[in-house]
């Protein structure tokens, strides 16, 4: 089996200068995303489920302008929701990669066997990091959360990892913060009651580590952001929590050059 999950499209994203949208489930693709004008920091992410529900790009954002007062931020989703194996060929999200200059582009949605029984090609993704670097652009691997109750953190980390030491690349290190969450905060729900997908809580704390990937800024500085749907009390325990994993696990170990984005 593989770790697919391609439901629970976002309607909408709320961005600061610009709007795109996310395509359906099932594997196909929408038109390409429109919008005009440049930020001062442009993000764009390119995933399935795993990015879309709970709107991780929208929670990036956010705190990549609270880490950044003064600048804007356009974080902007690709079209569908994909395997980065197809991701590799779809035309609208090549069109959409080419189609501005990105600072740093997000990439979820390696496929692996939940099993771990089976091995899985890793070209697309290896293909997508080497246009993201030739685009001059910074790109950011984003491993998936372990499953509910299920010990699976190294071997997603390290297979990510394994793609960044072919090709260049960030690596989040979100599997290191759910393992560590799991025990300072078990009472804090990481997951959606499918055990597969995040909670809202789940999904601020794996924004956590990518906006530190992307900024540099610890994440117990951040303030709390009243338009992420997680309460202040949560939010200020899994800021901690992401801080102390960073600490242990550097979120650009692997990066090619990553910009320091002005503050």
């Amino acid at each position: 089996m593989t770790r697919s999950w391609r439901g629970g499209i976002v309607a909408g994203l709320a961005l600061t200068l610009v709007a795109a949208c996310g395509g359906g489930g099932g594997g196909g693709s929408s038109p390409p995303a429109t919008f005009t004008g440049l930020a001062d920091i442009n993000l764009l992410f390119m995933g399935n489920s795993h990015t879309l529900n709970n709107d991780v790009p929208a929670m990036v954002g956010e705190m990549v302008r609270a880490a950044r007062p003064g600048r804007t931020v356009a974080n902007v989703t690709a079209p569908g929701s994909l395997f980065l194996g197809e991701r590799a060929t779809d035309q609208p999200t090549l069109q959409l990669m080419r189609s501005r200059q990105w600072d740093f582009i997000v990439l979820q949605a390696q496929e692996y066997s939940t099993s771990g029984q089976f091995t899985y090609p890793t070209d697309g993704a290896e293909t997508l990091v080497r246009m993201t670097n030739d685009l001059h652009a910074v790109p950011i691997l984003f491993p998936e959360w372990p499953r509910f109750g299920i010990d699976e953190s190294q071997r997603i980390y390290a297979l990510h990892f394994s793609i960044a030491q072919k090709q260049p690349a960030c690596v989040a290190p979100i599997p290191q913060a759910f393992d560590l969450a799991k025990v300072r905060t078990p009472d804090i729900g990481l997951h959606s009651p499918d055990g597969n997908h995040s909670s809202p809580a789940g999904a601020f704390l794996a924004s956590l580590v990518i906006a530190n990937t992307i900024t540099l800024l610890p994440p117990d500085r951040l303030p709390y952001l009243p338009s992420i749907p997680v309460n202040a009390a949560t939010q200020e325990r899994l800021r901690t929590v992401a801080a102390e994993s960073l600490g242990a696990n550097a979120s650009r170990l692997t990066c090619p050059a990553a910009p320091l984005l002005p503050a």
